[in-house]
C-alpha cells in the first residue's frame, strides 16, 4: 500500500505564496506599464539625447572696410590639429611613435602638464592628456590639441598623413591695419563663462566661437556675427555620426560694415601725433612727466562722419586676431601709459580755452554781454576774499596768459576775446567783477550750457568709451563740489570754469562735437562712424544718413558771432584787429599749401593751453603754483564758410597749443584737402582711360 508521507499543505502559507507571487505580477506589470506608457517618453527623450546631437556650424563673420574700400578687419583661414583615437593604431607603441611626432611638430608635450595657460588663463594640456580624456567619451570624435596652428606646420602634418591625425580648417580673424586702427575696430576673445549660457542658447560653441571684445567688433557682434546654423546627427555609441537626420538650418552670415573712416587720413593723422611728440621729447629730455600720449579726431562736421580717430598710443589687435597673445595682453594691460585705453573718447581733461566758444554762447544768450561791450584786461585782476573785503593779502590774483610789462590785451570785446583769447574777459562774463560787470554768467548758468552743448554725456559714437563715459563725467555745480570735496563753491571757481580749467574736463570728442555744433549753425548732430552695412551678396542693408539729434538753444546771431570769433583767431591785425589771432599760424599754414595746391582755402578755430595737476604730475611734484604743467589743445574747421572737415589735436602735457597742436590739427585738415585733389585728379585720369 502506498504511502504518502508528506505532510498535507498548509492552505495558509500556500495562500500566502500564492498572494506573494500575484503581488510581484502585479508590481512588476504596474512597472512595465509605467516604463512603457507613462513615463515612455521621458525614456526616449534620454534615449534620443544619447543618440541624437545638434551640431552648431559656424557662420561667416561680416568683414569691416573704410570709407574707400581699405580692409580694416577680414576673415582669413586657421589652422586646427585634431585627433581621432578610434582611428589611431591600436599598437600601443605604433599609437605613442605617432603622438610624439604630433607633439613634437606642434611644440607641445606628448604627456604631464605643459606648465602654460591658454588665452582664458586656463591651464593646457598635453596631447596624450587629451586623446585619453576623449577616448573613454566618444571615440570617433576628433579633439583639438592644437589651434590656429602655423601654416607651413598644417601643411606638414597633411603631408605626413599621420593615422588618427588631420587638419580642420575654420575661419579666423585678421586686422591688416593693426595699431592704426586698433581703437576704432577692436578685437575678439572667447565667449566670457558669465555669458555662456546666453550665447550657446543661441547656437555658439564656447570652446569654437568668439565675440567681439572692444571696438566696432564689440558694439556691433550681432551684426557681424550672424547666426550659427544648426543640424540634427545621429551618432553610434562611440561618438561616430551615423546620419543627418531633420531640416538643416543654415547658418547666416554676418553683415558687411563700411565705416565712415579714411585710412589714409587715419594713418598720416596718426604719424603727424608721434612726429610732434618726438620733437617735444627731443626739445625737453629732462621732462620727467614725458610726452607719450594725444589725441586727433577729424570729422565731417555737418554729417557726423569720423574721418580719423587717432589715440596715441596704441596696441596691435593683430596680436589678438586668432587668440589672445596673453603676455602681450599683460603687457600692455600693465603699461602706465595705457595703449589700451582710448583716449579720443574716454578720457577726460581741462579743455582750457577751447571751452571759451561755450562761455561767449552762454555769454550771449544770459544777455550778459553784447557783442560790442568791451572788458578791460590788464594782464591780471584781483578777486577780493568777500570775508575780507579789506584785506588785499586775502584777495586771490587770476592772471591772463598775456600778463607782460604790456598789460594784458587792454579792452577786448567778443569776437577779440575768442581772436586773442583773453582770460581776463572769461573771468569777468563767468563770475561778474567790481563795478564793470555786476553780475556774470555764474555756475548754474554756465553748467546749463555746459549740458547745451553736450558735456558730462556721451555723443552717441558707436564705441564703448563713448557709451561709458556719461557714468563718469561730471559738469560741476555747487552741489557737487560739496558732495566731492566737502567744500562750497566760490566765485574763483567760477572764473576757472569759464575758460575752462578748475574742475571742469572732457574728452577731445566731446569738445570736437561741441565746436561741430557752432560749425553747424547750431544743429546737433551726431556723429558716427557707420558709413553703410551690406549683406554677404553686396546687397545694402542701411545706408548713411546724418543723424540730427536736437538743436541747441541759441539764435543764429549768436552762433554766427563765436563763428567769427573762431574765424578771427586765425587772422592777421591788419584785418580789423589791434593784434594777430593766436591761431594765426593754422591760416599760414594753409596759405603755403594752398599755393602747392593751387587752392585757397579760409579756415578757423581756436586755440587752448589747458593747466593740469593730476596724479602724475603730483607725484612728480610738478604741481606748483603759477607754474603749472599744460596740456596743449586746438580745434579748427574748413573752409570757413562752407566746412568740410573738423578736426582737434590734444598733446598731453604738450604745453603751448597753438606752438604743438595748432600745426598737428591743421596739417590734418591740409593732408584731407591734399588727398581729395590727388583722388579726384586720379578718378579723372580713370574717366578718360589714362593709366
Amino acid at each position: 500500500m502506498f504511502r504518502n508521507d508528506n505532510p498535507p499543505n498548509n492552505p495558509v502559507r500556500l495562500g500566502i505564496y500564492r498572494l506573494v507571487v500575484v503581488l510581484i505580477l502585479v508590481i512588476f506589470a504596474a512597472r512595465i506599464y509605467q516604463i512603457q506608457f507613462l513615463q515612455a517618453d521621458e525614456f526616449i527623450s534620454q534615449a534620443n539625447e544619447n543618440r541624437f546631437e545638434e551640431v552648431s556650424e559656424p557662420a561667416t563673420r561680416g568683414i569691416i572696410v573704410d570709407r574707400n574700400g581699405v580692409p580694416l578687419a577680414t576673415n582669413v583661414a586657421s589652422a586646427n590639429v585634431v585627433v581621432t583615437p578610434a582611428l589611431l593604431p591600436e599598437d600601443e607603441e605604433e599609437e605613442l611613435e605617432v603622438l610624439g611626432r604630433v607633439a613634437s611638430l606642434l611644440g607641445i608635450p606628448l604627456s604631464g602638464d605643459p606648465g602654460t595657460v591658454d588665452e582664458r588663463g586656463i591651464p593646457e594640456r598635453s596631447v596624450l592628456g587629451v586623446v585619453r580624456e576623449i577616448e573613454g567619451i566618444a571615440p570617433y570624435r576628433p579633439a583639438v590639441v592644437r589651434s590656429d596652428v602655423p601654416y607651413d606646420i598644417a601643411r606638414l602634418i597633411i603631408a605626413e598623413d599621420l593615422p588618427g591625425v588631420d587638419v580642420e580648417w575654420q575661419s579666423a580673424r585678421s586686422y591688416p591695419t593693426g595699431a592704426l586702427s586698433a581703437h576704432i575696430i577692436g578685437y575678439m576673445g572667447p565667449i566670457p563663462q558669465s555669458v555662456a549660457d546666453e550665447y550657446e542658447a543661441q547656437g555658439y560653441v564656447l570652446d569654437r566661437d568668439r565675440i567681439g571684445y572692444d571696438g566696432i567688433e564689440f558694439v556691433f557682434n550681432e551684426q557681424l556675427a550672424g547666426s550659427p546654423g544648426l543640424r540634427l546627427v545621429e551618432r553610434d555609441v562611440a561618438g561616430q555620426i551615423i546620419r543627418t537626420v531633420g531640416e538643416t538650418v543654415e547658418p547666416e552670415p554676418g553683415l558687411n560694415l563700411r565705416l565712415t573712416i579714411d585710412v589714409e587720413l587715419q594713418q598720416y593723422a596718426q604719424e603727424r601725433l608721434i612726429e610732434e611728440l618726438e620733437a617735444l621729447r627731443d626739445e625737453y629730455p629732462d621732462d620727467e612727466i614725458g610726452f607719450d600720449r594725444g589725441v586727433v579726431i577729424a570729422t565731417v562736421p555737418n554729417t557726423g562722419e569720423v574721418l580719423a580717430l587717432v589715440s596715441w598710443p596704441t596696441f596691435n589687435n593683430q596680436r589678438f586676431a586668432r587668440t589672445i597673445d596673453y603676455p602681450y595682453y599683460l603687457r600692455v594691460s600693465q603699461d602706465p601709459e595705457q595703449p589700451l585705453f582710448n583716449q579720443a573718447v574716454g578720457s577726460l581733461y581741462p579743455p582750457g580755452s577751447v571751452f571759451k566758444i561755450i562761455t561767449a554762447t552762454a555769454a550771449l544768450e544770459e544777455g550778459i554781454v553784447e557783442p560790442e561791450d568791451a572788458f578791460f584786461d590788464p594782464g591780471e585782476i584781483q578777486l577780493e576774499n568777500r570775508y575780507y573785503p579789506n584785506d588785499p593779502g586775502q584777495s586771490q590774483t587770476f592772471v591772463c596768459w598775456l600778463n607782460d610789462e604790456e598789460g594784458g590785451h587792454g579792452f577786448v570785446n567778443l569776437i577779440e576775446s575768442l581772436a586773442y583769447s583773453c582770460d581776463v574777459y572769461y573771468y569777468k562774463v563767468g563770475g561778474g567783477f567790481e563795478d564793470e560787470l555786476d553780475r556774470g554768467i555764474g555756475i548754474t548758468g554756465l553748467k546749463t550750457w555746459m549740458e547745451h552743448f553736450g558735456l558730462g554725456e556721451a555723443t552717441g559714437l558707436e564705441l564703448p568709451g563713448d557709451q561709458t563715459i556719461g557714468q563718469i563725467a561730471v559738469v560741476p555745480d555747487p552741489t557737487w563740489k560739496r558732495r566731492v570735496w566737502g567744500e562750497s563753491w566760490s566765485t574763483g571757481d567760477t572764473y576757472n570754469a569759464s575758460f575752462g580749467q578748475g574742475y571742469v574736463t572732457t574728452t577731445p570728442l566731446q569738445m570736437l562735437h561741441a565746436m561741430n555744433i557752432v560749425i553747424n549753425d547750431g544743429a546737433v548732430v551726431r556723429p558716427t562712424l557707420v558709413y553703410e552695412w551690406t549683406d554677404s551678396e553686396g546687397v545694402v542693408r542701411g545706408g548713411f544718413e546724418p543723424d540730427i539729434v536736437g538743436q541747441l538753444p541759441a539764435s543764429l546771431e549768436t552762433i554766427r558771432l563765436v563763428q567769427q570769433g573762431m574765424r578771427a583767431a586765425v587772422t592777421l591785425d591788419d584785418e580789423g584787429l589791434r593784434q594777430d589771432g593766436t591761431a594765426l599760424p593754422s591760416q599760414e599754414i594753409f596759405d603755403e599749401a594752398g599755393q602747392a595746391m593751387g587752392m585757397v582755402v579760409a579756415t578757423a578755430g581756436k586755440t587752448g593751453t589747458a593747466e593740469y595737476c593730476d596724479n602724475i604730475a603730483a607725484n612728480l611734484e610738478r604741481c606748483i603754483p603759477g607754474s603749472w604743467p599744460a596740456h596743449a589743445w586746438y580745434m579748427g574747421y574748413a573752409p570757413y564758410d562752407n566746412p568740410e572737415i573738423s578736426v582737434i589735436a590734444f598733446l598731453y602735457n604738450g604745453q603751448e597749443g597753438s606752438g604743438r597742436a595748432l600745426p598737428v590739427a591743421t596739417d590734418v585738415m591740409v593732408e584731407y584737402f591734399r588727398l581729395k585733389l590727388e583722388r579726384a585728379l586720379q578718378d579723372q585720369q580713370t574717366a578718360s582711360g589714362q593709366p
